[in-house]
């Protein structure tokens, strides 16, 4: 036993989080084989070494491994399962969250996404935690059992009655509050989308699929602290499907299929733009022909009609159906 111990050990010595799991499956293993239980404890046992066993697999797949601690906010196991969920991504992440603590162990290869994402996919599944608050409407639909005290936004509330301005600004969700900001997070997103557009309207997929790619880098790089409180709670509901559609776009030069994802993209960043204050007025555009005479909206910085979705073969099909200022 002690041989196999080392052997498993060596297996991951780069990576200490998966080395204490070894080690706590090995005492498991120790325990099963030298005292005498009954079938069912026995039973017990070996279910809960081979979901250590699988923990740990899963662990050894993450390439560039980095583990971090954080606090997650729920209360029981239903808690723990939804939170798992929502942060693990099979290769890349892994949270394992303790329910008594509230800590997270979160190990995830660090060449291909970061703590914050992790947190945000999280915090749209319904929690909380010291970065990312969890849309409200969300966190309302919780089982009665799931939904733990939003300590974050107890203090979130109270900062906003504060007239000291920079004491508001140094906490971490003070821009939460009803604050103008001077700068507008979501500029990047917006301007990346209209060039994507653009690029569409020319049937010009490298260029469209070049611009997703930087779509998708704004979206990542806003910081969800300086989002106003209705922005934050719209982001957060459509993030997660704004990164589908921009990589569904980045990865091919195929003008229809980058088309086929434009009109979800389209209906989000609509949802977006309409709780963010724009400097000049946007566009709101329909084509009644697309999609098999379902039609299909877009955004626009200028009311002439210009067609994303057939470009110079059908330009001027379509018509503005909003005004957003």
């Amino acid at each position: 036993m002690a041989t196999a111990k080392n052997r498993l050990i060596s297996c991951f010595d780069s990576h200490r989080f998966v080395q204490l799991k070894a080690n706590n499956l090995l005492s498991q293993l120790i325990i099963f084989k030298n005292l005498k239980f009954s079938k069912m404890n026995s039973l017990k046992y070996l279910m809960t070494a081979l979901a250590m066993l699988s923990f740990i697999a899963s662990n050894a797949q993450i390439k560039n491994a980095k583990t971090e601690s954080v606090k997650i906010y729920g209360n029981c196991g239903m808690c723990e399962t939804t939170i798992e969920k929502a942060g693990n991504l099979k290769k890349t992440a892994e949270v394992d969250w303790n329910k008594d603590t509230k800590i997270a162990t979160i190990t995830y290869d660090e060449k291909k996404t970061n703590q914050d994402e992790i947190l945000k996919r999280i915090a749209l599944s319904g929690y909380d935690s010291d970065k990312f608050l969890a849309p409200d409407d969300v966190y309302a639909k919780q089982p009665e059992c799931c939904q733990y005290e939003r300590v974050n936004k107890t203090v979130t509330k109270k900062e906003t009655s504060k007239t000291d301005t920079s004491k508001m600004e140094i906490h971490h969700h003070s821009a939460m509050t009803e604050t103008p900001q001077n700068t507008n997070q979501l500029k990047a997103v917006f301007d990346n989308y209209f060039s994507i557009k653009d690029a569409l309207v020319k049937s010009d997929g490298n260029t469209a699929s070049a611009k997703a790619r930087d779509l998708n880098d704004a979206i990542s790089s806003v910081k969800m602290e300086a989002l106003s409180t209705e922005e934050h709670s719209v982001f957060m509901q459509v993030m997660k499907d704004l990164v589908f559609d921009a990589e569904h776009i980045a990865e091919t030069k195929d003008v229809g299929h980058q088309r086929d994802h434009f009109t979800t993209l389209s209906n989000n960043i609509y949802k977006l733009i309409k709780v963010s204050k724009q400097e000049t007025s946007v566009y709101y555009q329909y084509c009644p022909m697309f999609n098999d005479g379902k039609g299909a909206n877009w955004l626009s910085k200028e009311n002439v009609i210009k067609n994303p979705y057939y470009g110079s073969s059908m330009l001027s099909c379509g018509k503005t159906t909003e005004t957003i200022k």
